[in-house]
């Protein structure tokens, strides 16, 4: 493993969070296969992580198909030779008055949040048995899910967010001995391209500590626990103090 590079498969890896894991990421050694559903902005961000191309690739598509799940899996095989972690970055955001959301906005969140952590996870769990070794690692949310904010109600990413960090203590335990370790992520609310600047004060007031989470900040906690390897089931906080309790 030592004169190997570590493959690594991220989903929203067009931009945001997603991106910049996979620059560092990258830029340590590794080699990445990035998943988003526009294929003129995978492209565009692959050539930012590895202008050289040789230690990205992409697949273009719906995560929650599992077809696209199968040939993201594929890609990194092929490509690479196997699968070391898995970062599920993907998710949808919508915060609204519970009685306002529509089924369409229901099944979209369920589908990306839910069935894309489903399918790939199934998908790259087999593969690291094979191996007797491998990392996932969730990007869930911390706030709304442990102390939900009245200025932001936001029921169903609750739902599925709060459903992945069940879900990633769940995975640890199953596979604690078969050599594969499942965290997460629990970020603040992030500066990326999905909060517009003029939204930034009224967000950062929504953080003990007053302000919003950088993305370099994320990307460091999951570096870290890729390579914690006496950590597993753990769910980091990367908030602000949001966790903590009322402020």
């Amino acid at each position: 493993m030592s004169n190997q590079r570590k493959v690594v498969v991220i989903t929203g890896g067009s931009s945001g969070i997603g991106k910049a894991a996979a620059i560092e990421l990258v830029k340590r050694g590794a080699s990445v296969v990035i998943n988003g559903r526009r294929e003129q902005e995978l492209v565009k961000a692959a050539n930012e992580i590895d202008p050289t191309g040789t230690h990205v690739a992409y697949v273009a598509g719906d995560i929650s198909d599992p077809k696209v799940a199968e040939r993201l899996i594929g890609e990194g095989l092929s490509r690479f030779g196997r699968i070391d972690t898995l970062i599920n970055n993907a998710g949808i955001f919508i915060a609204k008055p519970f009685t306002e959301y529509t089924e369409e906005e229901f099944a979209s969140i369920l589908s990306v949040n839910v069935a894309g952590f489903f399918h790939l996870t199934q998908r790259a769990l087999n593969e690291m048995l094979k191996e007797g070794s491998g990392h996932i690692i969730n990007i869930t949310a911390s706030g709304f899910i442990e102390q939900p904010i009245k200025a932001i109600p936001a029921l169903l990413p609750a739902l599925t967010k709060g459903g992945l960090n069940a879900a990633t203590k769940s995975l640890a335990i199953e596979y604690a001995d078969k050599g594969i370790r499942v965290n997460a992520v629990a970020p603040g609310i992030t500066k990326t391209p999905m909060h517009p600047v003029e939204t930034h004060d009224f967000l950062s007031k929504l953080h003990p500590m007053g302000r919003m989470g950088e993305m370099q900040e994320i990307v460091d906690a999951i570096v870290y626990l890729d390579s914690a390897n006496f950590v597993t089931g753990e769910i980091l906080h990367v908030d602000g103090g949001q966790n903590a309790g009322q402020w």
